[in-house]
């Protein structure tokens, strides 16, 4: 063994889950001892490691912010006695909850490697051993201060990953920014792309959740009264999701007022592209334009997962409004490209 000691927070999903008669299904102590029959988990170069298993597991579908807070303070409650830690997590939502630790663990000096499966590790077949392992000598063995997500053959930033494929094994890409790492015949990292943490730091968590945010997603034909819904009380935050560099109906003169009413209220209106890759730019074109003299904030280049968990982090820490839209643009935890 390596000598280091690792935590692993197993909080659900497909890779701890056996078949049952209705199919698979998460099962009390079932992952562990899966693990623990993983020879290759006595390696010289793997860690010592804790599993310790939420009750209830959870379908990532279930996941919300409550639970993001629940992982975050497990993170710190352990934080001394561990070397890095693990958060085993299903696939839907997983890049949520990696953004929103992104933004709630402050202060963060250790690696925080959230993995998972898309097909269960008690299957002859998986990809669920490689991913585990990946991630715990990455927790263990690498200087990677940050929380990431691992799986395939990426190891990504946290709050530049998304997921990407319902089922296929390369599951999730980072499309604004490169991996941190390339997992191949050795785990390969670009320490230059690595986030450093703070000098003499401590951890800290910032809770997130207590303020309402919301996600729309702009399509033709959208109606003004849906959006003048979303916009309606208590919301606080949206994530807008834009065509192309954010463009939208500049033609529909109600839908924009709604939009300028929303914001002239108070709430904080972020745009974000729809597509895989690219940055919003309002000013391109006049359907930006648009936007922008509604009263909305330019997202970048966030994902819009990495968006969502801004709002909730910023909102929460009791700011000024112009202070959260100024810093909506700018780069906190690597989650936007600067220029």
């Amino acid at each position: 063994m390596s000598g280091k000691r690792i935590y692993i927070a197993y909080t659900g999903g497909t890779i701890g889950m056996r078949e049952g008669p209705q199919g698979f299904a998460p099962a009390a102590g079932f992952f562990e001892a899966q693990m623990r029959q993983m020879p290759e988990l006595l390696a010289p170069q793997m860690p010592a490691f804790d599993v310790v298993e939420y009750s209830p597991l959870l379908d990532s579908a279930d996941m919300s912010p409550d639970d993001w807070l629940r992982i975050a303070r497990d993170v710190q409650a352990h934080y001394d006695d561990y070397d890095g830690f693990v958060v085993v997590h299903g696939t839907d939502t997983m890049a949520y909850t990696a953004s929103a630790l992104s933004f709630m663990l402050e202060g963060l000096a250790k690696p925080v490697v959230l993995t998972g499966s898309q097909i269960p590790l008690c299957e002859t077949r998986n990809d669920a051993r490689n991913n585990l392992i990946t991630a715990l000598e990455v927790a263990a063995n690498h200087a990677v201060p940050e929380v990431t997500l691992c799986f395939g053959d990426a190891l990504m930033r946290g709050c530049r990953a998304r997921k990407v494929d319902a089922s296929g094994l390369a599951a999730f890409a980072s499309p604004n920014f490169p991996p941190l790492g390339h997992i191949g015949s050795r785990i390969e990292i670009d320490q230059s792309r690595v986030r450093r943490p703070e000098s003499g730091a401590t951890l800290r968590v910032q809770a997130i959740g207590g303020p309402h945010v919301g996600a729309l997603r702009l399509f033709p034909g959208l109606r003004a009264s849906v959006l003048e819904n979303m916009l309606s009380a208590p919301l606080e935050g949206l994530v807008l999701e834009a065509f192309g560099v954010g463009n939208g109906p500049k033609h529909d003169q109600q839908f924009l007022d709604v939009l300028r009413a929303g914001c002239e209220r108070g709430i904080v209106v972020v745009v974000v592209t729809q597509c895989l890759r690219g940055r919003v730019d309002l000013s391109g074109y006049a359907t930006g334009e648009a936007l922008a003299s509604a009263g909305v904030v330019s997202g970048v280049d966030m994902t819009p997962e990495a968006a969502l968990a801004k709002l909730h982090y910023l909102l929460n820490r009791g700011l000024e409004l112009d202070e959260v839209r100024r810093l909506i643009g700018v780069d906190l935890r690597g989650e936007l490209s600067a220029g």
